[in-house]
């Protein structure tokens, strides 16, 4: 599996066509504790850079955009009854929905990890 990064401080995990989306630490660590997660539906179409998930936080709402495009198969269950995953593990069990990528290529304008520290090194 291979994991990229945006600039908007979302990773996707890809497993063959299909990504597994959440946020970064720096992005929860920045938002505070998030109290609510509205999840999109399973089989909801996403476009690369729509926002088909809002994370609430003591500080704000925030979105979260598609890092691809692809058709959502899985949102995370936990998260409505335990939205605190995201605070104490963002990037593993926190994880937010999956989906089908419609456009592989969209892949090619992520960072891996190394670029993505180095993004968050220079904030």
């Amino acid at each position: 599996m291979t994991r990229y990064f945006t600039q908007d401080h979302e990773w996707i995990e890809i497993d063959g066509d299909t990504g597994t989306v959440g946020i970064t630490d720096y992005a929860q660590s920045q938002l505070g504790d998030i109290t609510f997660v509205e999840l999109p539906e399973a089989g909801a179409s996403v476009a690369k850079g729509d926002a088909p998930c809002v994370v609430d936080s003591v500080k704000a709402a925030s979105d979260v955009y598609a890092p691809v495009s692809g058709t959502v198969t899985e949102a995370n269950a936990a998260l409505a009854d335990e939205p605190e995953l995201v605070n104490t593990d963002a990037e593993v069990g926190g994880w937010l929905f999956r989906l089908t990528l419609s456009d592989p290529s969209e892949l090619d304008g992520l960072m891996d990890k190394a670029a993505y520290d180095a993004y968050v090194a220079e904030l």
